[in-house]
């Protein structure tokens, strides 16, 4: 197998919860009861247990004792522009973990990948094909009013049914527009760009870029900003990106100014860019900065949310802890809409059936063995 094959990585909520147990100890001056009630204060708020179906969701009514792999999670990105607004889930990511617990893969599902998403009665939502990432944004539409459990539900649904995965045993929701937050606390994040990229959305001062007059909000146009990009230059070498722009970098996916890009770029920045942060957290600088680590956590309340299946955050971070984010194992999968200049042109010609062979490997917990005989699939990059 190459040898970033062999890696082992694992989410990025893990780790940041690893390092926060460990620092609220600390600051509580080792006293378990006071340490256990910083630990609620900041975990308790971000649980919602509603987001599991199925057997785990029933065991999300008495804690396990012990969380044993294999283990398979659904990770979401949602990207709100406003509370009123349906989210669309901008990454959809699953995380498996195999039996002996010993490292983790992480995959995405191409966001402007064709599916057949469930009907859903609490949402009224009827049973057709669509964008997977617009599972979610219907689904939680219910009675007038925004459901993110519910529209989760539909969305892990969809992504059960399409991948053969039966259950999750953990999900989470993170919420980029507060993540932003996160990552000031940090003080930025260091990350190599692989690639040239210009900013579809913000100007080399990080401000919104105005849209051209002929391009009206109401309507949409192809490329509708004008002004000075953002501009990220291809590196060999970390470059130290300030909030803004390392969250403006993962966003970008449609060719600009004669720099071609795809979606398939953006889930690998996206993968990066999760490394990145769980990186910067686990520094020493970081770590003993009780003050520092206190505004993650305050940042971290407002950004995620969680189901453990009855295990708290805390928990399962150090289920996980000897799982090294340097070495996780990121995967390209094929499959999704090919777009260009905004306008779909069809399901982009990828061999299907390599994913279709890699979910029956996540189901049978084989994926080691799969990845020595695919190869390619492996995200080098990430």
């Amino acid at each position: 197998m190459p040898k970033s094959a062999k890696r082992r990585r694992t989410p990025l909520w893990a780790r940041l919860c690893a390092a926060f147990g460990a620092v609220l100890m600390v600051a509580s001056g080792g006293t378990l009861v006071t340490g256990q009630t910083l630990i609620a204060k900041y975990t308790g708020g971000i649980t919602d247990e509603g987001l599991l179906e199925g057997d785990a969701a029933q065991a999300a009514s008495k804690k396990k004792e012990e969380i044993k792999g294999p283990l398979t999670l659904l990770l979401v990105g949602i990207d709100p522009r406003k509370a009123e607004t349906p989210p669309l889930s901008d990454s959809i990511l699953i995380a498996h973990i195999p039996a002996d617990m010993s490292t983790a893969y992480l995959f995405s599902m191409p966001r402007d990948l064709y599916v057949d998403i469930p009907a859903d009665s609490k949402s009224g939502v009827r049973a057709h094909r669509g964008k997977i990432n617009s599972a979610m944004a219907l689904g939680s539409q219910v009675n007038g009013k925004i459901d993110v459990t519910n529209g989760f539900k539909v969305l892990s649904k969809t992504v059960r049914n399409y991948t053969g995965i039966e259950q999750f045993d953990a999900a989470a929701i993170i919420n980029f527009g507060g993540f932003k937050d996160m990552v000031e606390a940090l003080g930025g994040v260091s990350m190599v760009i692989d690639m040239d990229v210009k900013s579809e959305h913000l100007t080399p001062e990080g401000k919104q870029r105005p849209r051209k007059s002929s391009c009206p909000v109401t309507s949409k146009c192809d490329h509708p900003y004008t002004g000075p990009q953002a501009y990220y230059k291809k590196s060999s070498k970390p470059v130290r990106l300030q909030p803004w722009q390392a969250l403006d970098y993962v966003r970008q996916r449609y060719p600009n100014a004669g720099v071609p890009m795809s979606d398939y770029d953006r889930q690998r920045h996206q993968q990066q860019f999760i490394k990145a942060m769980a990186k910067e957290a686990l520094t020493k600088g970081v770590i003993t900065d009780v003050g520092k680590m206190t505004k993650i956590l305050d940042a971290a309340g407002k950004s995620l949310t969680f189901a453990g299946g009855g295990n708290s955050p805390i928990e399962w971070a150090l289920a996980l802890k000897d799982v090294n984010v340097d070495d996780m194992v990121t995967i390209k999968l094929p499959g999704g809409g090919k777009f260009e200049n905004g306008k779909y042109l069809g399901e982009e010609f990828l061999p299907a059936a390599t994913a279709e062979n890699f979910f029956t490997a996540v189901k049978q917990d084989k994926v080691a063995q799969f990845l020595i005989d695919n190869p390619g699939i492996v995200n080098m990059d990430s």
